[in-house]
């Protein structure tokens, strides 16, 4: 069962394709452009009516790049950042490699060169933002001029070593940042303004997505404060931006019916329900009766697996062969430094609780990359303890140690993709027969 479940993922993988999306919902016909249910009119035989300018942030940032000139090559100018370089470059686009999932100084290059591009725009000019999961860290500006790169490098490994759901951090990152929390938007206006999203945070919070440069902030500053003395962030900032929170300089973010918004627009087309639908469409072909099931997104790993394990039994009752899928992500406090991620995390606790059980698990992330390791997450059956044990690795240090990618690069169980150049968050697949 550990090869199908890891075959489920593989599959669903595969048909969430960024390039699929974008030829369902991105069309470009004389010279009109649709985008999900609008559509632009882009002027003259070369587009020299209208300027688009194109900004492409996140981990996916080069694959919705290229389908989007796929579509309309002549038309476009613009910047992209991703986590690595470009594997190819189109003309009149400037490429930068910012970091993830801490800042780089090409973070803060990229930042203020879009701000400088979208500051320029005229009213008949159309900004079409490319935006998908890990654009938080690959650009930022911060709001103070005081909060150095070291600084801000110094936070951002806070709040994602803090434990917290990455709405929570997001909004943290939203008011301290120059170009998040719709202040990218802000500093378009006039221009129109559309934002395709890929998206990696859960569907009823689409501003969470790259900390919402171009999106109306559904969070507020007490939200950032009780969230710092929640997480015990305080103690972990660095001086300069401690002082920020302690004295409650942070200001307000541009709101839902904020003028700023007047001209702009969203689709959402590919997020994680997308690969939920993909690995049940796989799941039932093989003969599993599916139950999907997210409550536990945000979790903490511990408390996610116990629930999930506990309603893999309570339907393997009911019926002979089951397939339990929950997307979304668990949360993992790190108190010491191994190599892995949540989702090694989240299986290698689900092996100590499945031993000697008929019952398969996969946690993976649909990146490709799950925390400081080079695998994208692990599978686990009911044997994993006694193999990981005959080959001389301790599973609950491994655990207790934030180690688990070790174990199972030696067991041949760690899922290595590689960037997949897509981010629609995890994926948990939990078969039993």
């Amino acid at each position: 069962m550990r090869a199908l479940a890891h075959d489920i993922f593989s599959l669903a993988l595969q048909e969430v394709s960024i390039e699929g999306a974008f030829e369902r919902n991105v069309q470009l016909d004389r010279n009109v452009l649709r985008i999900a249910e609008d559509l632009y009119d882009l002027g003259g035989d070369r587009g020299n009516d209208r300027r688009v300018l194109v900004i492409s942030i996140g981990k996916a940032a080069y694959s919705m790049l290229d389908a989007l000139y796929a579509q309309a090559a002549n038309k476009l100018s613009g910047i992209a950042v991703g986590p690595s370089d470009p594997t190819a470059r189109h003309p009149n686009f400037s490429y930068f490699h910012g970091g993830h999932p801490v800042p780089n100084a090409d973070s803060v290059r990229v930042a203020q060169a879009i701000l400088e591009s979208v500051r320029n725009q005229k009213s008949s000019a159309l900004i079409i933002y490319l935006l998908s999961g890990g654009g938080s860290a690959l650009a930022e500006k911060p709001i103070s001029d005081q909060i150095s790169l070291d600084d801000l490098v110094a936070t951002y490994s806070a709040l994602v070593l803090s434990g917290a759901p990455i709405v929570q951090i997001n909004a943290i990152r939203k008011h301290f940042s120059a170009i998040k929390g719709g202040r990218l938007a802000a500093a378009a206006v006039p221009a129109q303004q559309v934002s395709v999203l890929v998206s990696d945070v859960p569907d009823n919070a689409p501003d969470a997505l790259a900390s919402g440069p171009t999106m109306p902030d559904s969070s507020t500053v007490e939200d950032c404060y009780a969230g710092a003395q929640k997480y015990r962030l305080l103690e972990e900032f660095p001086p300069s931006v401690r002082q920020i929170f302690e004295q409650k300089q942070l200001t307000e973010t541009p709101k839902p019916g904020d003028p700023t918004f007047a001209r702009s627009r969203w689709w959402t087309i590919l997020s994680n329900r997308h690969v939920q639908q993909a690995a049940a469409a796989q799941a039932a072909r093989a003969g599993f009766a599916v139950e999907v099931d997210n409550h536990c997104d945000d979790w903490d790993y511990a408390a996610a697996a116990d629930y999930l394990l506990s309603r893999l039994r309570e339907l393997r009752r009911r019926v002979e062969r089951v397939c339990l899928i929950s997307g979304g992500e668990v949360t993992v406090r790190v108190t010491n430094g191994g190599c892995g991620g949540r989702n090694q995390q989240f299986t290698l606790f689900c092996a100590t609780k499945i031993a000697g059980e008929n019952i398969a698990v996969v946690s993976a992330g649909t990146d490709g990359v799950d925390g400081n390791s080079p695998a994208a997450g692990a599978v686990v059956d009911g044997t994993t303890l006694r193999r990981a044990t005959a080959v001389g690795y301790d599973p609950p240090q491994a655990l207790q140690g934030f180690n688990a990618f070790p174990l199972f690069e030696a067991l041949g169980d760690a899922i290595l993709t590689g960037p997949t150049g897509n981010n629609l968050r995890d994926l948990r697949i939990l078969l039993a027969y």
